[in-house]
């Protein structure tokens, strides 16, 4: 029996379509600010139900350091950073994709001590002048957007002469976080996401530091101009500056932009 031609040309061409590769999945490598870290895993979560074809991947840090290692060439496709302006100034290097620039939260500070402190963290920043407070943990200030925003709270309101010597450094403001939780700090100035974090809320004790004793905390991104991956990088700004977004960053105590 002869074999059909057009029989013989569709077992090719099915031969052909199974053998393709499948589609490859999207990833996204993410730099983010660590007071970002139990929102930002939210928020990665959620978007993955919208979108199951992108992997965004995220590495948490100072945001100092972060824009020394993306001025370097570090392979991320996006930057969340805890200080509006070192997006900028890597958008005015060339290093970002023109008009990616997106401001998506304002930070808050507390004062945060174990929950087990005898520290009436209530008093506010003048408790830390207490003989038995020996250190007190702030992120870096050199590198970290919260470890300048806890010195010029301190400044402000009058107690860093007296605490200045009691100063522990965290690299970051969640290594700051874990000075406190593992007693190598009696006390320390954190970002407010992190202390209503379920992980910590129950670990500690907050007083809110007053917004008018440091400078605003303009949290802002970029997209890379480096990406291979533009469309889902644009897709997870969107999610995030969306209302699913805004509504879990207001839920760890970030203002949004504007407010």
């Amino acid at each position: 029996m002869r074999s059909r031609p057009w029989a013989a040309s569709l077992a090719l061409t099915l031969a052909s379509f199974l053998a393709m590769p499948a589609e490859a999945e999207v990833r996204l490598d993410v730099a983010a600010a660590s007071d970002l870290k139990f929102a930002m895993d939210e928020l990665v979560a959620a978007f993955a139900k919208s979108r199951p074809d992108v992997t965004v991947q995220v590495t948490y840090g100072s945001s100092g350091n972060f824009f020394s290692q993306i001025s370097n060439g570090a392979p991320f496709d996006m930057f969340f950073s805890a200080d509006i302006d070192y997006p900028r100034r890597l958008q005015q290097a060339g290093l970002a994709l023109p008009g990616s620039e997106f401001a998506y939260a304002v930070g808050r500070i507390v004062l945060w001590v174990p929950r087990t402190s005898p520290l009436r963290v209530e008093r506010g920043l003048e408790v830390l002048k207490a003989p038995e407070v020996r250190h007190v943990a702030i992120a870096n200030p050199k590198h970290a957007p919260y470890g300048r925003a806890a010195e010029a709270a301190l400044r402000s309101l009058g107690v860093y002469d007296a605490v200045k010597d009691k100063l522990v450094l965290g690299e970051n403001v969640a290594q700051t976080a874990q000075f406190v939780q593992t007693g190598a700090a009696d006390a320390g100035m954190i970002a407010l996401s992190l202390a209503i974090a379920p992980a910590l809320s129950g670990e500690g004790r907050y007083w809110e530091v007053p917004l008018d004793a440091y400078p605003r905390m303009e949290q802002g991104g970029i997209i890379l101009r480096r990406t291979k991956n533009a469309a889902g990088a644009h897709a997870f700004r969107d999610f995030v500056l969306g209302p699913q977004g805004r509504a879990v960053l207001t839920r760890y105590g970030f203002f949004l932009p504007g407010q």
